[in-house]
């Protein structure tokens, strides 16, 4: 599958895109030429040698406080994304084996989270917890975690309905069994896309709080704090919220990107047997004729 997957110019492209953004995400503050927090005379300056993509409105070096703020921004999508995937896939797939009752309620709590107004609760829930980082992501990840339930279920359920899947189960496989060397093969592939797209939602609704003061407080440099500062003084920096701008989209683009590669390599859409899938049914059909036969 990694094979194919890199043969795509457009996961290739992403790929090191991502390198480069999980690089400044690991060393970014030791990077940046200055201390993000120290204020200079040299106001709203213009790029130059000395500040590369110039100063803010308190003389900050701007090339700094986005080198710095990489780590919580980036790094953040992902905290949110592990929150996400734990607290919406593994409901999900149990929902499929744990009867009626434990079905009706989760898909009663997924639905109350979806109806829920997303940036709405997680500035709500944040005043709730207190306005500090892991509040912010646990918030943005709880909810977040519906579209992990609702791709691992759909997954879980294709497969359980598989012909391969009920040949093992006549056979005498343990559920156990029927997870590990079925279920897992269909599920995480869907889950891998799932994972690509909310990374890149993550960064975003995270640059959104950030951007509003919710989650960090100023003066600690995030990529929303950068763009926030940047828009107060359009008139003297037009061409500022463009470096933060760019950087947000770019990365949002890359994990799209290799979430489509991973859709178009694996066949993840929920439903969708793939190769294998049809390799392990049409043997299904083959050991059912068979036995048909013999008997």
């Amino acid at each position: 599958m990694l094979r194919h997957l890199t043969q795509l110019l457009s996961v290739r492209i992403a790929a090191v895109f991502l390198l480069v953004i999980l690089a400044l995400a690991l060393l970014g503050p030791v990077l940046a030429p200055y201390n993000p927090l120290e204020r200079g005379s040299e106001v709203l300056q213009h790029p130059s040698w000395a500040h590369w993509m110039g100063t803010d409105y308190m003389g900050r070096d701007v090339f700094s406080r986005i080198l710095a703020g990489a780590p919580i921004s980036v790094l953040g999508a992902v905290e949110v994304a592990v929150i996400a995937l734990v607290v919406g896939a593994v409901p999900g797939i149990l929902s499929v084996y744990l009867g009626k009752v434990f079905e009706w309620v989760t898909l009663r709590v997924v639905d109350t989270l979806i109806a829920l107004p997303f940036l709405v609760v997680a500035v709500a829930m944040t005043a709730l917890l207190g306005n500090g980082v892991q509040q912010a992501m646990l918030a943005v990840g709880l909810l977040a975690s519906p579209v992990f339930y609702r791709v691992a279920r759909a997954a879980a359920q294709a497969a359980v309905s598989s012909q391969y899947v009920e040949a093992a189960i006549l056979n005498g496989a343990s559920t156990g069994w029927v997870v590990r060397n079925h279920i897992a093969s269909k599920v995480i592939p869907a889950l891998g896309v799932a994972v690509a797209n909310t990374l890149g939602a993550g960064l975003v609704v995270i640059a959104s709080l950030s951007f509003i003061g919710v989650g960090v407080q100023p003066p600690e440099p995030t990529w929303g704090g950068v763009l926030a500062s940047d828009l107060g003084y359009l008139s003297y920096r037009p061409y500022a919220p463009f470096f933060t701008i760019a950087l947000i989209m770019g990365t949002v683009w890359a994990l799209n990107a290799i979430a489509d590669g991973l859709r178009d390599v694996t066949g993840a859409a929920p439903g969708s047997l793939g190769t294998g899938g049809q390799a392990k049914a049409t043997r299904a059909r083959k050991l059912a004729t068979s036995e048909a036969v013999s008997a």
